[in-house]
């Protein structure tokens, strides 16, 4: 007879492991918390299955055949193996190789991954990390296609379908040369902020209002942009040679010599930075801590 492996299940495995290991119906039984009946149901599947009596009564319970001994070893290593299958994968941060593709901003690469990166050379030198940019027409099927693991993104742009965490909240300051004109003053006027020369950043390029002018038309005011780039990352050196000012998101404006900071003269609304991941990591260890790492880098 020829065993048909579609007849065979897990559960037959686990009673045959337990009947050579107890040499007892009874004793198996308890082990696999069923009854007697069924345990001696699922050795006359096996019976079947592997074509041999397997086990033979005698007084004080049972004992196995040849075959059944034949079986012993490769049945305990099938049922390790799925086992371990069946357990999360131990991560290692000191020893871990992987690679981690980000999509963000050059604002989240100067304010998020750069003390993530600092922290992540520390503790996983191994891990790599490519970072991509942000398109948000086409995060859900880069998620999906698996292009990208993280997006630093605000809520307005976030798929309904990601998972998201709130980094933190950012606001809004003015930045200028340290020997600007209007680096003297310990707060800046409404009408002085207006009188300036402005530059901005446009991430589509091109635009020269943004969520200042906002603020501005809001209590009947306007400011001059006379300057407009698609990137924060050129922004200060374009600050230290000129006399124009700029307002932008606090936490660019750490580290940056020769350039002064000030609050703004009005309100200006900030908005939160979240991270957001697919369902297809969530539950991946490596991937988990390095989430927890970035949310405890973003401070």
């Amino acid at each position: 007879m020829k065993t048909d492996i579609r007849n065979l299940d897990l559960n037959l495995l686990k009673a045959l492991d337990a009947l050579l290991d107890e040499r007892s119906v009874t004793r198996a039984a308890e082990r696999l918390a069923l009854t007697q009946p069924a345990v001696s149901g699922m050795l006359t599947r096996l019976r079947e299955c592997f074509d041999d009596p397997l086990f033979t009564r005698v007084q004080r319970g049972v004992v196995p055949t040849m075959r059944a001994l034949e079986l012993a070893q490769p049945v305990k290593a099938i049922l390790a193996e799925v086992s371990e299958l069946l357990q999360p994968k131990a991560f290692d941060a000191a020893t871990a190789e992987m690679t981690i593709k980000i999509a963000a901003t050059d604002y989240a690469l100067r304010a998020v991954i750069v003390p993530f990166m600092a922290a992540l050379r520390v503790q996983a030198p191994g891990i790599r990390v490519a970072v991509l940019p942000v398109n948000n027409e086409q995060l859900s099927a880069q998620f999906e296609r698996g292009d990208i693991d993280i997006a630093l993104i605000t809520p307005d742009s976030a798929p309904p379908d990601l998972h998201a965490r709130s980094l933190y909240d950012e606001e809004y300051v003015c930045l200028m040369r340290e020997d600007h004109p209007l680096s003297a003053q310990k707060d800046l006027t409404l009408d002085s902020f207006c009188a300036q020369d402005h530059a901005l950043v446009s991430y589509l390029g091109g635009n020269f209002k943004g969520v200042t002018d906002e603020a501005l038309a809001s209590i009947g005011r306007s400011r001059r942009v006379t300057l407009s780039v698609c990137s924060f990352l050129v922004l200060p050196e374009i600050l230290r040679v000129s006399d124009l000012i700029s307002v932008v998101p606090r936490r660019l404006t750490h580290d940056l010599p020769g350039l002064k900071v000030l609050p703004p003269p009005l309100a200006i609304q900030g908005f939160n930075k979240i991270v957001v991941w697919h369902e297809r990591t969530h539950r991946d260890a490596g991937h988990r801590w390095l989430r927890e790492l970035l949310f405890s880098t973003a401070v």
